[in-house]
């Protein structure tokens, strides 16, 4: 608790703790690297080739990378409106830049809780979705599964012969629950069975 939070009355009882899953899904959020850096070094390079060729003109020996005479001639012949219209491109891919380099990326890992909270640990969707699988093929009548991580919701579509029943739906979603807190993935919402029955 800071010394603001102690001094004001009824402070402690408005900080909302943050939930594990909201702290390890910000924790293995992958960074936008890749597209940081390239939009650092085409800057750099962009910005330093437009000085250095601005310096040279000014100094009268100038480098020759930027055709300065045409860019000139060509911004003499044209409006205001269209040179704006014309800027308005670069603009708008280097904020779409800007904002793919600052926004963190959806993370392909499904955290799983741990004692310590200071080692946050995470498991593949697509192997937390192969396991749920098997867990579900293991029931009784059900011939195959598949397992969609849904957002809200963990949807398991099971595949079985003419006759089924609900005992056997219940039983799968037992199983896929049982191996959820067994591995004790941090998911939300709930784990929703659907029937296909085989030949429709």
């Amino acid at each position: 608790m800071t010394t603001l939070q102690q001094r004001l009355p009824g402070a402690a009882s408005l900080a909302q703790p943050e939930t594990p899953r909201k702290r390890f899904t910000r924790a293995l959020k992958p960074a936008r690297t890749p597209v940081g850096v390239t939009l650092a070094l085409a800057l750099a390079a962009g910005l330093g080739l437009t000085a250095a060729e601005l310096v040279g003109a000014l100094m009268g020996t100038p480098l020759g990378w930027i055709p300065l005479d045409r860019v000139l001639a060509v911004a003499g012949r044209t409006s205001w409106w269209e040179i704006s219209f014309a800027a308005l491109v670069p603009v708008i891919g280097g904020v779409g830049l800007l904002a793919l380099a600052i926004v963190p990326g959806r993370s392909r890992l499904v955290p799983v809780e741990t004692a310590d909270p200071l080692i946050v640990i995470g498991i593949t969707r697509s192997g937390l979705r192969r396991t749920l699988r098997a867990v579900a093929q293991d029931v009784d009548g059900v011939a195959r599964a598949r397992v969609r991580l849904r957002k809200r919701a963990i949807e398991v579509t099971v595949t079985t012969g003419s006759e089924s029943s609900g005992a056997m739906l219940r039983q799968v979603g037992t199983a896929v629950g049982d191996r959820l807190s067994g591995l004790g993935a941090i998911c939300a919402g709930e784990v929703v069975v659907r029937l296909r029955t085989r030949g429709l």
